[in-house]
């Protein structure tokens, strides 16, 4: 089965727009614990650390890290494509 590596990148970045988006949000509504989280899934002390969320950033992110996800989702459609 073969896929379709335009459409797998676009729902690669689609799908991280969301995440994003949802990620974004919990840090704006519960920053403390949202910074606890990250200093568990990075296995540091994040506690000093503080969240300096602004919209601006939040849409740089977005489109960011939507291109790379979605760049990403295509190279490994091609990948998987050519090692059928």
């Amino acid at each position: 089965m073969s896929l379709n590596a335009t459409k797998f990148g676009l729902a690669s970045a689609v799908a991280f727009a969301g995440f994003w988006i949802v990620c974004s949000l919990l840090v704006w509504v519960l920053p403390s614990m949202m910074m606890d989280m990250t200093g568990h899934m990075t296995h540091g002390d994040w506690s000093q650390m503080g969240w300096h969320l602004s919209v601006g950033g939040v849409l740089i992110g977005l489109i960011a890290w939507s291109v790379v996800a979605g760049l990403l989702g295509w190279l490994l459609a091609t990948i998987y494509n050519r090692l059928l």
